[in-house]
């Protein structure tokens, strides 16, 4: 049975289109009844519309919060119209049928990105809305619910096919989107009360409602044969690579969003102007200098080999300066995300070095800090839950534990070092140098071999470089190896049983070694 649209109750928050809807609805012969806002905007547009408070005989109450949630409303909605009782006890009570149901929600979530405070967020809390939405799916044998813009022209081309009716394909498919559509709208404001919750800072909610967007397809996932997709956070914000602009080059691939975004994690930790270069997802450059070309410069020369097809991240608007450093010949990158380029920077990087076509340019606008939360990472038959490692460590609680102390210079380094071994895979070992990453050794299954590698990558510069640990040494060897290579100094959590011997040894090789408390591993 497919009830032909006599009556539709329309009350939307989002008005776009829908005056040319509401149009072809009058013109078709549907009576159309709305509430506030709604119905004001479509009596400027010259539409003939009823008011619900007129029908009910019940008035709008409590700013608006107490309009629609009336038998008369629902009756009609609910109605199965192959049922004689339901269509008596319509009759009996001077309920008309409503065949057609057209809301959309409160915008809930844009009030709370704009950073609305909890009462402007409450009173986005949509109460009526939800529950007309809910009984129009439940009947949509009978009543065809529409929560989406985008589903006005299937409705009407549906109407013109089927006598003014639509069909029952089409509303088990709008009653599909009006049950995800209220579900979502519940699932934000769960989210926006646990994260408003005192404990939720500290302590992992009991249950998790993730729902995530589809923004794109991708080509494939980290190998050919892995299909891919990417997905947004609902409610996320700040300066990111789902809200950046591409200015230019090829489509972003799986392996290109995982190094932009720790290229975007670590440029975004240093208030000097910095520069990040990634391969597969690890630092290969790091460094700071009072110019962004400069640390560019540095950051590219930290470990020039890996720095081929890297993709790179900077904290500071691309100058021309910076695009000339990155347009010398040899040099090739993938990508590059920033807040900001200079036009003209654009102009050199899109037309001067070789890969000037391919180069993919993301601009994410300013960077604000990062957005602390929850970390997801899926395991089979689940997920592992933590807080971001993004906070900066409290130095009051550095101690220097050996007998020779850091001078002022290596400690710049020192510090520069510990935050860049953080993002560093572990085990991580970086040596630095004039705040600028000299070599690094990642991902290793033993500390020393780590420490090697490190060395390696640096080569002669690892003489008078600082060395940074994410974690403890079990043993001194790694003391012993760094100061063959002629270490200056070296910064790490402790904590270690053999702490005493860790430190005796920097002690006999005069190197001045300071704990922080922190550990900072990365798997």
């Amino acid at each position: 049975m497919n009830p032909k649209i006599q009556r539709a109750l329309i009350s939307v928050s989002d008005k776009l289109g829908l005056t040319d809807f509401a149009r072809s609805l009058a013109d078709a012969g549907v009576e159309i009844y709305s509430t506030g806002g709604t119905r004001r905007h479509l009596e400027e547009a010259g539409i003939a519309v009823r008011d619900v408070s007129e029908y009910t005989g019940f008035p709008e109450m409590m700013d608006g919060r107490l309009k629609t949630l009336h038998p008369k409303i629902f009756g009609g909605i609910l109605c199965r119209h192959d049922n004689d009782s339901d269509m008596s006890g319509l009759a009996e009570h001077g309920i008309s049928t409503f065949e057609l149901v057209v809301v959309n929600l409160y915008p809930f979530e844009a009030t709370v990105a704009r950073g609305a405070t909890e009462a402007e967020a409450i009173e986005q809390i949509d109460i009526g809305g939800p529950s007309l939405v809910r009984a129009a799916a439940k009947n949509h044998k009978f009543t065809s619910i529409v929560t989406s813009p985008s589903q006005y022209a299937d409705v009407l081309d549906a109407m013109a096919k089927n006598q003014g009716a639509t069909d029952l394909p089409l509303r088990r498919q709008l009653a599909a989107a009006a049950f995800a559509s209220t579900a979502n709208y519940d699932m934000a404001i769960a989210g926006f009360f646990e994260n408003t919750a005192a404990e939720a800072i500290e302590t992992p909610p009991a249950e998790l409602r993730l729902r995530l967007t589809r923004t794109a397809l991708l080509r494939y996932g980290e190998n050919p044969h892995q299909s891919a997709a990417v997905y947004r956070l609902p409610g996320s914000a700040g300066a990111n690579l789902l809200s950046a602009k591409q200015l230019n080059g090829k489509e972003l691939s799986y392996n290109n969003l995982l190094d932009l975004d720790s290229a975007l994690s670590i440029a975004r930790s240093f208030g000097q102007p910095a520069a990040v270069v990634i391969k597969h997802n690890n630092p290969c450059g790091v460094a700071t200098a009072a110019e962004l070309a400069e640390a560019m410069s540095k950051a590219m020369a930290g470990d020039p080999v890996s720095a081929f097809g890297s993709v790179l991240g900077v904290n500071r608007t691309v100058d021309v300066a910076t695009a000339e450093v990155l347009s010398a010949p040899g040099l090739f990158v993938e990508a590059i995300v920033a807040p900001k380029f200079d036009e003209a920077a654009v102009e050199v990087l899109t037309t001067k070095p070789a890969w000037k076509k391919n180069v993919r340019l993301m601009e994410v606008g300013a960077l604000d800090e990062h957005a602390s939360g929850w970390q997801f990472r899926h395991i089979a038959g689940g997920m592992l839950v933590q807080q971001f490692d993004d906070q900066p460590d409290p130095q009051a609680q550095w101690r220097v534990v050996t007998d020779v102390q850091p001078d002022d210079a290596l400690l710049a380094d020192l510090q520069f070092g510990w935050e860049v071994v953080r993002h560093v895979k572990s085990n991580a070992i970086v040596l630095c140098r004039d705040t600028s990453l000299l070599g690094a050794g990642a991902g290793q299954m033993s500390r020393v071999d780590s420490v090697e590698i490190a060395i390696r990558k640096a080569g002669d510069r690892a003489r008078g470089a600082t060395l940074a640990s994410d974690a403890f040494f079990p043993f001194p060897d790694s003391v012993d190896r760094a100061a063959e290579a002629g270490i200056s100094a070296i910064i790490q959590p402790g904590g270690s049983k053999r702490d005493d011997e860790v430190v005796a040894a920097c002690n006999r090789h005069g190197l001045p070694m300071i704990f922080t408390g922190h550990r900072h591993f990365k798997h």
